[in-house]
């Protein structure tokens, strides 16, 4: 079974994910591909344990470790990027607490496949550098500097003052960065869930759980939803409505487009994109891709058709020209430039783009091989229609099979989002899972 999945190594922590691990991968790291290692993490508690053995391993390896502390994931890809060197995302992202997760990032991009492959191989032997040549730790205290001023440069001609914002940190990396660089930009901010307590991250809080922001909203403007490692955010209108990720993939692409921006008029995608999106991109001359889902996999048809914008509707969203990952933080002071620049509230501009009904049941299952199942298959065949869309994918973090269909019609995608989770269940249950 391969360590790497589609977001770098991840498990529950002491069970899928164990310190050795971490150690294997640090002197694979310092021995065949750099000698010098940025590292960043989010606030679990298993963050501490992980980086020391990433560390340990590291150093022992030979390799100089930069230890960044608590910092957002796009925050490393940016700090690897200005410093042309290699980082280790010790995060989870969305995942519960008990989670936690080691991601490779290189001038910041996430190592290719075939680059995680051999490093995996590479895991497997150690190798220990003579007393004289072992690495050395740095306390990278610069961090927060670095990426703070970089996103501050880049929207330096946004005025933010008069908008009341509130931000959900989740109880996460963004927990300082975020409300530090909106008061920068001149917003008034109210931050809740910045108390981290290494158990609490993503706890009923955060871009996946919406309803304690709801609560807490009151004359706001909107407000800003991060996940664990801050490399996504939702948003909640002055209505307190959701504005999820391909609602602001839409309103910034129509805007990058009257700017200029939007090379090749085309957006990225995924196969879960709504069509709703699809529809108001194609009214505005913008042609929608769509890839598998992941960000890595958004960014490699980003790469191969030219385009500087795509995400995903979880909020992951990457604007080339500002960032080489997701960030939450740029996507939220997109989509806030976006509303002064039209004088709009978020709101209206959401509701310019429609909502197919669309469902995702989720189906616990360890053999992912059932989505091939030949029964699987014909029941998808046999559904599919012009204006619905079923996809059936097992998921790359978690023993999941997602069920996902949209169209306009919302009895009938429910129906057979149902029927097809049924016969997933049935064949798991009875162990006929290929």
């Amino acid at each position: 079974m391969r360590l790497f999945g589609t977001d770098g190594i991840r498990g529950v922590v002491n069970e899928e994910l164990t310190s050795e691990i971490a150690f294997r991968l640090g002197n694979a790291l310092g021995r065949y591909i750099s000698n010098r290692i940025f590292i960043a993490k989010d606030t679990r508690a298993s963050g501490d344990m992980l980086e020391a053995a990433i560390i340990a391993g590291a150093t022992a390896a030979g390799a100089t470790v930069y230890r960044c502390g608590v910092l957002p994931t796009p925050a490393l890809a940016i700090i690897t990027k200005l410093e042309d060197a290699l980082g280790v995302m010790i995060s989870a992202s969305h995942n519960p607490p008990e989670f936690n997760g080691l991601k490779v990032i290189s001038k910041g991009f996430k190592l290719p496949d075939d680059v995680e492959e051999n490093l995996e191989k590479r895991m497997k032997e150690l190798h220990y550098a003579p007393y004289n040549e072992i690495g050395c730790v740095v306390d990278y205290k610069l961090a927060f500097e670095e990426y703070t001023n970089y996103v501050i440069q880049q929207f330096s001609d946004l005025d933010l003052s008069g908008l009341k914002i509130l931000v959900d940190a989740g109880n996460g990396a963004a927990f300082e960065t975020t409300p530090f660089v909106l008061r920068q930009l001149g917003a008034k901010v109210e931050v809740i869930n910045n108390t981290p307590d290494g158990y609490n991250i993503n706890v009923n809080c955060g871009s996946t759980n919406p309803d304690h922001a709801r609560e807490k909203m009151t004359s706001h403007n909107l407000a800003i939803l991060h996940d664990g490692d801050a490399d996504r955010c939702i948003l909640l209108d002055e209505k307190k409505q959701e504005v999820h990720g391909d609602k602001i993939l839409g309103m910034c692409a129509v805007q990058m487009k009257s700017e200029g921006r939007l090379k090749n008029n085309v957006v990225v995608g995924t196969v879960l994109s709504n069509m709703g999106l699809e529809v108001f991109l194609k009214k505005h001359g913008i042609k929608l891709l769509r890839a598998k889902v992941g960000d890595r996999y958004v960014l490699e048809q980003m790469m191969e058709h030219g385009a500087v914008l795509g995400g995903e509707r979880s909020g992951h969203i990457i604007f080339l020209d500002r960032s080489t990952t997701g960030d939450g933080l740029i996507t939220a002071l997109e989509t806030i430039r976006v509303m002064i620049l039209k004088g709009k509230k978020l709101s209206e501009l959401a509701d310019e783009i429609s909502d197919y009904p669309q469902v995702m049941l989720n189906i616990k299952c360890k053999n992912k091989l059932v989505v091939e199942n030949k029964e699987v298959r014909e029941l998808i065949e046999k559904y599919k229609r012009e204006d619905t869309d079923i996809v059936v994918r097992p998921s790359g973090t978690e023993p999941l099979v997602r069920v996902f269909v949209q169209g306009p019609d919302e009895e009938y995608i429910n129906n057979v989002a149902y029927e097809i989770a049924s016969k997933i269940e049935e064949l798991t249950n009875g162990g006929e899972n290929a």
